[in-house]
């Protein structure tokens, strides 16, 4: 597999993250923060860039350049009782072994929308779509030659109409009992597969696909996210994000789990420290641990990162 064009991509990315970077420096002078706009609108934009080499190292080593590029940006509409809240998180990140081909450490496209009416404060009623998806391509072991995801393959898109309760700008809860789930896979040989829980291919006695494999999979469920935001001390700020969706067709009592924890370490305007951690249970996603055996597993990802970290607001944050 030809891997050269993603570490392009992501060098391109850096690069428009850190011109952003600049030029938000450059107006940082002019912009005039309001007190309380209609529309709050804040951003974050890093670049991580790590380089080894060794020459005679008695230690060993491995000559290797990594990278992590991100976004996170929020829009927040609010007026009288209408609220409107959008989240995007874009990561893209890999290292690149000298010797080897590239090897994605994150890759990440998280969009959420919510618009809340409210009933009696602090509840409201609140819509919600979700999509999360990938840049490129993935694969499960060093030196594998077929890929194991890609772009829209899974892709996820979440539909949900339920009641909010939000006591503050730092904290809500939105439940369902009423939600849809759309998992897509737009790559043939993985929807023949079964991959993330799609239905299989069928297959004649030699192997060939008498019918192929559906590649997208409705859920109708109910659906339960809690954010939580805030600085919890001078210069950290923390922001962890939990979804539970149970399928009410099928195994309703294995319950889907995706959550996020995200730590920024301020040290100055510039540089940052970052901390990110996720969890993922799917109950649909197979996957087989080092003894062969193969079922549904917790999935655990953690990053950690230094480097360049600038960030933008339209309002004076409190």
């Amino acid at each position: 597999m030809h891997l050269i064009s993603p570490f392009k991509i992501l060098l391109f990315f850096s690069l428009i993250i850190f011109s952003i970077s600049i030029k938000a420096q450059e107006e940082n002078d002019t912009i005039v923060p309001e007190d309380d706009p209609l529309w709050k609108m804040k951003g974050s934009f890093g670049l991580n860039m790590t380089q080894s080499s060794f020459t005679n190292w008695a230690a060993g080593g491995r000559n290797n350049l990594a990278g992590l590029s991100f976004i996170n940006a929020e829009a927040n509409y609010a007026k009288e009782r209408s609220k409107w809240s959008n989240i995007l998180a874009l990561a893209l990140g890999g290292v690149q072994y000298f010797d080897e081909e590239l090897q994605k450490t994150d890759d990440i496209i998280d969009f959420q929308s919510t618009y809340s009416f409210g009933v009696k404060k602090p509840w409201f009623i609140s819509g919600l779509v979700g999509f999360r998806t990938q840049f490129i391509d993935g694969i499960q072991n060093v030196g594998d030659t077929l890929r194991a995801s890609t772009f829209m393959a899974p892709g996820y898109l979440n539909t949900t109409i339920g009641f909010e309760y939000v006591p503050n700008d730092k904290f809500r809860i939105l439940g369902s009992p009423s939600s849809g789930k759309f998992t897509f896979v737009r790559d043939e040989r993985l929807a023949n597969q079964g991959a993330f829980g799609v239905d299989a291919a069928v297959l004649d006695d030699e192997g060939n696909v008498i019918t192929p494999g559906r590649q997208w999979r409705p859920e109708i469920g109910s659906y339960l996210r809690i954010i939580y935001s805030n600085e919890i001390a001078k210069n950290i700020d923390l922001r962890t994000r939990w979804e539970f969706f149970s399928n009410y067709i099928e195994n309703p009592q294995n319950i889907d789990i995706n959550a996020e924890l995200v730590m920024n370490f301020k040290v100055n305007s510039w540089f940052s420290a970052s901390l990110q951690m996720n969890f993922i249970y799917d109950d649909d996603i197979k996957i087989t641990d080092r003894f062969g055996n193969t079922g549904p597993r917790s999935q655990f990802k953690q990053v950690i990162g230094i480097g360049l970290n600038y960030r933008i607001a339209n309002y004076k944050e409190k």
